[in-house]
């Protein structure tokens, strides 16, 4: 398989497919052939696509490695499946499938005997990553049997840490199962089809070497594991001294220095007083000048560096020429025939393309916050977010919006809003720069709380949305949400390709003529209170007078409540109205409920609430004045739904309380457990749906808005009340105690794939609910352990039949957990 593009490699796949990207100066499709022939394998078809030309012209028809190789081209792309039933004709008999592009050793002989003993149709080759959310995770049985299949999988889908390596062993049959005509892939389609088709599918799990070298990062780790002899590749050099590799032809100063592991390729020439530090390789004809320092750098063939030339942990493409004294800092990448003039300095993470000169003594910077503060991906669980100002920059916050831009056709309209931080307006008159500068136009609600924005966009024209927010549970940082046509948060798939555009530096910009344009859409807060109003019994809830006291907690609540309690007819006290920084900064939940709790109890209202500044979370407060905690309001909303709707269909959390889907069963409701995260619960709360809430305040009415509304669920509460002709203190009372206990375990990125995969296998025989995570459930209660997706911890909640019975099996959890990382 060598159609890749390697995307995530450029700027060095510019110019040359991923599958020839040297890797220790020969490219990773020889290695991958000389694989092949060493195990036996001597007739090869290469399934081509990206620049097939230059696959073709270096390995010919493959006598000169000693293998026959023929050519399947794709003319457009196929998907993996796809790429082999294009090579049907020349696959009559069992065939291995393996990457061209991957960097392995791995024991092919020892897989396909495996596989004829298995008797199996598929086998693949199996192996436990470190961090498993790149592959796809498989899934197997003590014989190896193959019992599920996940794809690209959240941390909270991780229960295994063994993936896919693309390696398979084949027989014909599996023609059989792959349609024809479109993109097919084996692991998304294929072979969960013929799982679930009941074919033998077995996994072979191997301890051998195997790196898919999918980034920059992960080339120049490659190529250090490689020198450490970590993987049995052919270096086609001749050993100088233990850990240093001089190919033919090569010339080394005496008074030039090499502390391996290094490799210098064919023909090159080191000058005196060059250093060449661990870690270092040269492709063939590079040449390095006097007094140069290169280290835990890969440069490719033909490359001139030049006298005093320094480069610490960068990649120089081919044909490149490093004139005196220049610099290259930590991460730079150098795309093919680049010229850097003598004392320029092109600072750290910093990628040049191909073809491109740099002036002599000039600087090169760029913003590098996310690979400066070690960011895991561009989005995170909320959006893009940083410190303010500092980690997301004015900068940053254009060139995210412009790549979120060019994912969307130019021409359309994007809706923007912010909260009332100085900080959120910087950024987002920023983002809106970047929406325009790529040809999309603006309509700019200004100040408008999260769901304003998200009514906005579904009701009309926009394609999509960005809201910029203080980070809730940090006002230091701030945090970009980009939205799409439906007024949601960008799915996984969506943020992907934002990112890909975002790093590969592809943005669009348009014509000066093609400039986007900035409009301030009218009536927004009265078209989005006259449809919250008219789903809602409004008679009804006039007809009961409420009294009821506010917290808008400065936020942007305070432009949309009054427009909507003047439909309500209730009498109203209100705190905390007025837009304002310092005290968005200082808002505290607790704090700002138990004052709450006294104006209640002092002023006989009905009910309190605090709407969060976002307008997404809502505190309640009942007439006793008691301050319902997120779980009692989810419990207590669930039972005015299901009370007041004949079969009602609701969604909450895997990490509910039991009592809610007690309280669903009693009542004839049908509950549906979703992931923790706000998005998922937005996404299945959709049409169809009555009720969806989580236990951290956020509550929809999906058919008035499929997302948290704080301002929709107070007035659908009321509608509630008012039907039911309850107070709120009645319905919390008449609510089973319940408890959830939650324990957090801090536990490294890399660890927590072998932590899902032994709690799974811990729990094999026990009942599992794998919505997210993993949650083992009891007559006695449940127990959930879920990865968090941004920080280096794993969340355990627990329920019991009481307190101390919670918090007891969430200890215990834990306590096996940190067994688990004890053993690792």
């Amino acid at each position: 398989m060598a159609g890749g593009e390697g995307t995530r490699l450029r700027p060095l796949t510019m110019s040359q497919p991923k599958p020839m990207l040297p890797m220790a100066n020969r490219p990773m499709a020889e290695h991958v052939v000389g694989l092949l022939r060493r195990h036996g394998f001597d007739e090869i078809v290469v399934t081509v696509a990206f620049l097939a030309n230059t696959i073709r012209t270096y390995f010919g028809d493959g006598s000169e490695f000693g293998v026959r190789i023929v050519y399947a081209t794709e003319e457009t792309p196929l998907g993996t499946a796809g790429s082999v039933l294009n090579a049907r004709d020349a696959l009559d008999e069992r065939f291995l499938v393996i990457s061209g592009d991957v960097l392995t050793d791995i024991d092919l002989t020892a897989l396909v005997a495996f596989h004829e003993k298995s008797g199996s149709v598929a086998t693949l080759a199996l192996k436990a990553m470190e961090n498993p959310l790149e592959f796809g995770i498989v899934i197997t049985a003590e014989d190896g049997r193959i019992e599920r299949f996940l794809e690209k999988p959240t941390w909270g889908q991780v229960f295994s840490d063994t993936i896919n390596t693309g390696i398979y062993v084949l027989e014909p049959e599996v023609f059989d199962h792959i349609p024809s005509g479109r993109p097919v892939d084996f692991s998304e389609e294929v072979f969960p089809e013929m799982l679930e088709a009941g074919r033998p599918l077995y996994g072979w799990i191997t301890d051998r070497y195997w790196e898919d070298v999918g980034t920059l990062e992960a080339y120049l780790r490659a190529h250090q594991d490689v020198l450490d002899g970590k993987v049995g590749v052919e270096l086609g050099a001749f050993p100088l001294r233990p850990g240093v590799w001089i190919g033919e032809g090569a010339e080394v100063d005496p008074t030039a220095t090499i502390d391996g592991p290094a490799l210098v390729g064919d023909n090159c020439r080191v000058g005196p007083g060059a250093h060449l530090g661990p870690y270092s390789v040269l492709g063939a004809n590079v040449r390095v000048g006097d007094g140069a320092e290169i280290e835990r750098s890969v440069v490719h063939d033909n490359s001139y560096l030049g006298a005093g030339v320094s480069a610490r942990g960068s990649v120089i493409g081919r044909s490149c020429e490093l004139r005196q004294a220049a610099h290259l800092g930590e991460g730079v990448v150098l795309g093919d025939s680049c010229r850097v003039g003598a004392e320029a300095v092109i600072l750290s993470g910093v990628k040049i393309y191909p073809n491109k000169i740099v002036e002599a003594g000039a600087t090169v910077t760029s913003s590098i916050i996310w690979e400066s503060r070690g960011a895991r991906s561009l989005f995170g669980s909320n959006g893009v977010s940083g410190l303010a100002n500092v980690d997301l920059s004015p900068e940053l916050a254009v060139r995210v919006a412009m790549a979120y831009a060019t994912a969307l056709p130019k021409g359309a309209i994007v809706t923007t809003s912010r909260d009332s931080s100085r900080a959120a307006r910087v950024l987002k008159r920023a983002a809106m720069v970047g929406l325009n500068a790529a040809g999309l136009d603006v309509e700019d609600l200004e100040a408008a709380t999260v769901p304003v924005t998200r009514f906005h966009v579904r009701t009309g024209q926009s394609r999509g949305g960005v809201t910029v927010r203080l980070d809730p549970d940090d006002p230091q940082s701030i945090v970009i949400r980009f939205l799409d046509a439906d007024g949601n948060d960008l799915d996984e798939a969506a943020q992907r390709k934002v990112e890909r555009l975002y790093y590969r530096e592809e943005s669009r910009r348009v014509l000066a003529a093609e400039i986007g344009d900035i409009e301030f859409p009218p009536r927004t807060s009265e078209l989005y209170t006259a449809a919250l109003v008219a789903s809602v019994d409004l008679d009804a809830i006039r007809r009961a007078h409420y009294k009821l006291v506010l917290d808008y907690a400065y936020g942007t609540a305070s432009f949309v409540m009054p427009s909507v309690l003047a439909k309500l007819g209730a009498d109203v006290l209100v705190v905390n109205p007025l837009v304002s920084t310092p005290g968005v900064l200082s808002f505290d939940r607790e704090v700002h409920a138990q004052r709450l709790s006294g104006l209640v109890r002092s002023s006989g209202a009905h009910l309190g609430a605090v709407i969060g500044p976002d307008g997404e979370q809502l505190t309640l407060v009942d007439d006793a004045g008691h301050v319902l905690s997120h779980g009692e309001a989810l419990l207590a909303l669930t039972d005015l739904v299901a009370t007041s709707v004949p079969g009602a269909k609701i969604t909450v959390p895997v990490n509910a309380s039991a009592a809610v889907t007690g309280v669903c069963a009693r009542l004839g409701a049908d509950v549906t457990l979703a992931k923790l995260a706000g998005p998922d619960i937005e996404e299945l709360g959709g049409k169809g749906t009555d009720f969806a809430g989580n236990v951290d305040g956020g509550f929809a009415f999906p058919e008035f808005l499929p997302a948290r509304d704080a301002i929709a669920a107070l007035v659908h509460l009321l509608g509630l009340l008012a039907a039911t002709d309850r107070p709120l203190s009645a319905v919390v009372a008449s609510q089973p105690s319940s408890y959830v206990a939650h324990v957090e375990v801090t536990t490294a990125f890399e660890q927590k794939g072998t932590v899902m995969r032994s709690v799974l296998e811990l729990a094999r025989d026990e009942e599992l609910v794998l919505v997210d995570g993993v949650k083992r459930v009891d007559d006695h209660g449940w127990t959930l352990v879920v990865p968090d997706p941004d920080r280096p911890v794993t969340h355990v909640y627990a329920e019991g039949a009481s307190e101390h019975a919670s918090d007891e099996r969430a200890a215990q959890a834990a306590a096996e957990i940190r067994r688990i990382l004890g053993g690792t």
